[in-house]
């Protein structure tokens, strides 16, 4: 199983004269991975989320490069190229790779979740962005009843802002 700390250093630099791009998936990897443990992912499942956290927001350069945004549709749409190319040449397995390339084409949807790596990414990101957007007690409320599902996010997520 690979590293993740030379994915961490890759995303770092991909994302270079951005602290707040880099600010975000940091915090974003650590929320899953805290949630992830918590919730006792087995071995590979928690790898495959702790890589789609870093990279998750990989399309948003090139979202923003070619259509002047970086809507969450747009991200999923411009962020599996990318994923794959990185992990590819950390070479990271295939199955791997294919898994954490779904997860970035899908971090902005919240139906059909398939998967706890999914529903944790989910999460993670919202806590994340709860946060980061000064979202009110309104929003933080419907975030909490209408995405998060596991004990240990929605934990976090009412001790950090309810």
């Amino acid at each position: 199983m690979n590293n993740n700390n030379e994915l961490l250093l890759k995303m770092i630099a991909y994302d270079a004269k951005d602290p707040k791009r880099i600010q975000h998936f940091l915090k974003v990897y650590e929320f899953a991975k805290i949630i992830g443990e918590s919730e006792g992912l087995d071995a590979k499942t928690q790898h495959i989320l702790e890589t789609a956290a870093i990279v998750h927001d990989i399309g948003i350069k090139n979202a923003e490069a070619k259509f002047g945004n970086c809507s969450g549709k747009l991200q999923e749409q411009e962020g599996p190229a990318p994923a794959r190319e990185l992990l590819s040449s950390l070479s990271y397995d295939l199955d791997v790779i294919e898994r954490v390339c779904y997860l970035v084409a899908h971090h902005h949807t919240y139906t059909n979740v398939d998967g706890l790596d999914y529903q944790i990414l989910l999460e993670a990101d919202f806590l994340v962005n709860l946060y980061e957007d000064g979202a009110n007690t309104s929003a933080i409320s419907h975030a909490l009843e209408h995405i998060f599902q596991t004990d240990t996010g929605i934990h976090i997520c009412k001790t950090m802002f309810l």
